[in-house]
């Protein structure tokens, strides 16, 4: 096997999992923690169905929408993105439109959701007919309720907005990935007065939705959504676990810069001393300056969790030098 540059230091493309030769062990028992967050309440989430999560204010848009669109006697219209084939996206927008729908049933309140491909348009039918099967009112279910409209980006925005003017939806529900469409969709809806619940996992597209519609679930929120509205033990797990993962790691970031931020504070300080005692002498500063790199080494500092670790003996592996960084500890000293 040829030669392979690896290390904090190279800008090489490096092999997969090589990242944790330069963490060491900590980076290993970082990942393992997350992992156990997440596993530990997804069981936590299975046998206790009522665990806490804030529930989003964009969520209360979903019942104001439906209620507004029962009392106009008029249609919802829902997209779940533009996802090809189907990914965890359009899974994430599905559980939301399902609740839609559930809610409508309810009502005898008429849906329109329209497909981007034909993966989505199989999946989004069985959905919406189990969401009636299970509501008790199968025969309310309409098979041209989900509609297919094209694989093309913009025959599919056109084919959406025409309907939105034939139909003269009075809510619309947007989630998912969108693209340059998403202010057509968003301008067509808000031209008939309909009311609009967005969500895009596209950063670039969510501006465009708060711009033009009611109610906007930013970032998380669309994932925190489908976890709240199906209280799915997997869903609501993971969501938590999530939550604990990022406030450890936001533990571990702030006692890294504390302790980095005391380490070198007391380290430049203690070179200042040595500097301003020894009167220039260069022998007295390197001996000084040996026995300080000799304390510090039994001082506790955060990166030194932080240990390389030695790649598989079958890998030929070349790492690039370290730079410079320590050749000259002390700016501004006289050689």
């Amino acid at each position: 096997m040829p030669n392979e540059k690896i290390g904090p230091w190279s800008s090489d493309s490096i092999p997969l999992g090589s990242q944790y030769w330069d963490t060491g062990w900590f980076g290993l028992l970082f990942i393992l923690i997350f992992l156990g967050f997440i596993l530990f309440n997804v069981l936590r989430a299975g046998s206790n169905k009522n665990l806490f999560i804030r529930r989003i204010p964009g969520l209360n848009a979903i019942d104001e929408a439906v209620g507004r669109a029962t009392e106009m006697g008029k249609p919802i219209l829902m997209v779940p993105g533009l996802s090809d084939p189907v990914n965890a996206i359009a899974v994430q927008a599905i559980n939301i439109c399902s609740y839609v729908t559930k809610t409508a049933a309810k009502f005898s309140n008429p849906i329109i959701m329209c497909a981007y491909s034909a993966s989505m348009y199989t999946l989004a039918q069985e959905v919406i007919r189990d969401v009636y099967q299970q509501e008790g009112v199968p025969e309310r279910f309409d098979p041209d309720s989900v509609r297919y409209i094209s694989d093309r980006q913009f025959a599919f925005a056109a084919g959406v907005s025409g309907i939105i003017h034939r139909e003269q939806t009075a809510a619309t529900f947007f989630l998912g990935e969108f693209y340059a469409e998403s202010l057509i969709f968003a301008e067509t809806a808000n031209s008939i007065g309909a009311i609009q619940v967005a969500s895009s996992t596209e950063a670039t597209q969510t501006p465009f939705f708060i711009a033009a519609c009611d109610y906007v679930l930013i970032g998380d929120e669309f994932y925190a959504a489908s976890a709240y509205l199906t209280r799915e033990p997997v869903l609501v797990g993971s969501l938590i676990g999530q939550d604990w993962s990022k406030v450890f790691a936001i533990m571990c970031i702030l006692c890294g810069a504390v302790s980095q931020s005391v380490f070198s504070c007391g380290h430049a300080k203690a070179v200042e001393e040595i500097v301003s005692s020894s009167n220039g002498d260069q022998t007295i500063i390197a001996e000084e300056l040996k026995k300080l790199k000799d304390a510090e080494k039994h001082q506790f500092v955060f990166s030194k969790l932080f240990k390389t670790m030695d790649p598989p003996e079958d890998l030929k592996v070349e790492r690039d030098p370290k730079p410079a960084d320590e050749a000259s500890p002390l700016v501004g000293v006289p050689k």
